[in-house]
């Protein structure tokens, strides 16, 4: 079969090399899964870099999300199980892991529901218990992780204020349907989010971008906000200043998703059933802004980590040079 593999690390369109490799055997517990598509996440080009908290051995294939078919035919949704990811013909995967893919989506928009919006669910209602009502500030909102958060925000009934980087991203976060959207690369974005807020501030902040950002989401939360930390795509980690979060009365919460898979898999199968739940209902769709076939990986996966992409980019094997299936 034909897959990536990664020899040495650096960046994504230098060290992916599309290769003819033997079709990966399953271990204990593990089942082979032909690779429908394959979504693009941030950590594949963190990985490829060595810059990311799980480091595969070399060689390795990258890709952490896909939906799958399994040999007796279903349709699901995995976390493929490295060295071994998704960016090739075929994966493997922990059986007990496996999640339906719901009937609503395509196989494109299944793939891109997994790990985006597990983490916005049990960002904003685990975490940060987000009510309707309340104000929701996402950073990055056309992005992968804040087009979910924009969408599960909505769905929850908040106000949500969208802040993204240029005219483009803007009128992706506003179809979207955020209600304010900031373009921090023409506004000011505390003096736009108080005036939208009416100086109140928003009640929780989505934060998967770091550096600049987290300062100005101090700036901008609410008294008795929460402040969700869920990455640093800026590659700047900040180092809050918690006299700060005391004397403006804020919480501070980290989110890792992927530890819910070993401290407890039964929340993430629920929001599974959730999140299949409201796409049945409309209410959330992946927004896939960009479908290509497996040769296109390398320069699509540099692409996701120079942030010049909108919404998901998702590898389709079947998918030929020219845009058919």
């Amino acid at each position: 079969m034909q897959a990536w593999q990664v020899h040495e690390n650096g960046e994504p369109s230098e060290v992916m090399r599309l290769e003819d490799v033997g079709t990966p055997t399953p271990g204990d517990g593990q089942v082979l899964l032909k690779v429908r598509a394959a979504n693009i996440n941030f950590p594949d080009a963190l990985m490829c870099r060595g810059q990311y908290q799980v480091r595969p051995p070399l060689p390795f294939t990258p890709g952490v999300e896909i939906c799958g078919e399994t040999e007796d035919g279903r349709r699901v949704l995995a976390t493929p199980a490295l060295p071994h990811g998704g960016f090739g013909e075929y994966a493997v995967a922990d059986a007990a892991a496996l999640l339906p893919a719901p009937d609503a989506l395509g196989d494109a928009e299944a793939a891109a529901l997994h790990i985006g919006y597990q983490t916005g669910w049990f960002g904003l209602h685990r975490r940060a218990r987000l009510e309707a009502g309340e104000t929701l500030l996402v950073h990055a909102a056309a992005g992968g992780v804040g087009s979910a958060a924009v969408q599960l925000g909505k769905a929850a009934g908040a106000r949500v204020i969208g802040v993204v980087g240029g005219a483009a991203k803007a009128a992706v976060a506003r179809e979207l349907g955020c209600d304010v959207v900031v373009d921090r690369n023409a506004e000011d974005v505390i003096a736009a989010v108080k005036e939208a807020t009416g100086g109140r501030g928003a009640d929780v902040v989505y934060d998967p971008v770091g550096g600049a950002a987290y300062a100005q989401s101090a700036k901008v939360v609410a008294f008795e906000g929460r402040i969700v930390v869920v990455g640093f795509a800026s590659g700047t980690i900040p180092s809050p200043g918690l006299n700060h979060a005391l004397v403006k009365n804020y919480s501070i919460l980290g989110l890792h998703w992927g530890l819910y898979n070993t401290k407890n898999p039964k929340l993430v199968q629920h929001c599974h059933e959730r999140l299949t739940e409201l796409a049945a209902q409309g209410a959330v769709k992946p927004l896939v802004s960009e479908r290509v076939p497996l040769g296109g990986a390398a320069a699509a996966v540099q692409r996701v980590a120079d942030g010049v992409t909108t919404g998901r980019v998702t590898v389709v094997p079947g998918l030929t040079e020219g845009g058919a299936a």
